[in-house]
């Protein structure tokens, strides 16, 4: 074949076409034809297009078209190799086999499953150089055949172009390549109703916890346990077919927003009782305090009446022996019981005071006491829905615009 000889492929998608996000690879079955011109097998005897058997091939020059970015490929020989090869007059040789191959496609993840890939499949010659053969694309390849009648199960093909460039390998030369692109848009439904809309009922199910009497330990902690573990293993099962990527992925942010409010619905009950159970201990404290001071004042009465009359004892005997050994004093002279009769109002009002100072201290207390259990469970039932939402408005703008 000369060095101006021409090398036109073209192909169409006839079968299907996966994709697998956990390998980052996608199977296609192509019909690959190839058409070039070979001078040494004209011939004018007839002007009909001849067909060749497909042992043939194995006597003809081939381009040695192989496809770049294949893990494995193999072609069809069912129940005969699937090739076909037709020979015109002037020497144009067309030649098609059916091919299987399982291509790569690097995909970005970072905003799955809101993404939107773009896979190659590249095709190129192997060891002939530009300066040996030329590939373009055929002028009546404007579109894929059966590409319209194609189904994935999880993307939407939205385009595809062809593209013909030369790459250059400081080593071995330029060589040229053929590439078809096509771009494609995952298919949301499912994930909605697979993961998102468990992850949103999940997180609704924990704020049912708000509603529940504090009294009701086990039914709380068992609902803000349950739903935790849940959206973990929602999480992990969500994980398993997707690749081990250091990406963080939009529905990895998804589900630790979910999770860390299904954790706050949790947490929240654990605050609530634990400011329940310090206002109790704090009514009663102040209770035995009341109940203690009380007693003090009781015993001090008591003490008191017990000593004016020892008091008053005394100073009657005291008054009786003056009367018979010594002479009569003066009035003025008399000790009076006055004296703790003046004492009483005193120690009134140092009570009064003390009990004013503990009064002070309570107040300091009430002041900085902690909320209540039943009002802190009445500002979540509206914070953590209208938090939800807001964030709910921020994650969906930010990841599918």
């Amino acid at each position: 074949m000369s060095s101006d000889a021409d090398d036109s492929a073209y192909m169409f998608v006839s079968v299907c076409l996966n994709l697998y996000c956990s390998c980052q690879d996608y199977t296609m079955t192509v019909y690959l034809r190839q058409s070039w011109k070979d001078d040494r097998l004209s011939y004018n005897h007839t002007n009909k297009t001849l067909g060749l058997d497909s042992r043939f091939v194995d006597k003809l020059w081939l381009p040695d078209t192989f496809i770049v970015n294949a893990k494995s490929a193999w072609f069809h020989d069912v129940t005969v190799e699937n090739k076909l090869i037709r020979l015109q007059p002037n020497g144009v040789i067309l030649y098609s086999s059916r091919i299987t191959s399982t291509v790569a496609c690097d995909m970005d993840l970072t905003k799955y499953p809101m993404d939107e890939q773009e896979c190659m499949l590249d095709l190129e010659s192997y060891g002939y150089s530009s300066e040996d053969i030329v590939y373009h694309w055929s002028d009546s390849q404007k579109h894929i055949h059966g590409l319209d009648k194609l189904e994935l199960s999880q993307f939407t093909i939205t385009d595809y172009r062809f593209v013909t460039e030369m790459m250059n390998f400081k080593s071995a030369g330029r060589f040229p390549r053929l590439s078809l692109r096509f771009e494609l848009r995952r298919n949301r439904g499912v994930y909605i109703i697979q993961s998102y809309m468990p992850s949103i009922l999940l997180v609704a199910m924990s704020w049912v916890s708000f509603w529940i009497s504090q009294t009701a330990v086990p039914a709380r902690v068992s609902l803000g346990i349950t739903t935790v573990l849940t959206m973990t293993t929602l999480m992990v099962s969500a994980r398993s077919s997707l690749p081990r990527a250091s990406a963080i992925k939009a529905l990895d942010v998804y589900f630790w927003i979910c999770y860390v409010f299904v954790f706050a619905a949790l947490i929240e009950y654990a605050f609530a009782h634990y400011n329940a159970d310090y206002r109790l201990k704090e009514k009663a404290k102040v209770k035995a305090n009341k109940l203690s001071s009380e007693s003090i004042v009781k015993n001090g009465k008591q003490a008191m009446v017990l000593f004016s009359l020892s008091v008053t004892g005394m100073n009657q005997g005291v008054m009786i022996s003056n009367r018979h050994g010594r002479p009569k004093r003066s009035s003025s002279e008399i000790p009076r019981e006055g004296g703790s009769e003046e004492s009483e109002p005193r120690r009134r009002r140092s009570r009064q005071t003390e009990e004013s100072t503990e009064d002070k201290k309570c107040c300091s207390k009430c002041v900085c006491k902690p909320i209540d259990a039943d009002t802190i469970d009445i500002y979540a039932r509206a914070v953590f829905p209208f938090t939800f939402a807001v964030v709910n408005v921020i994650y969906w703008v930010a990841y599918t615009m």
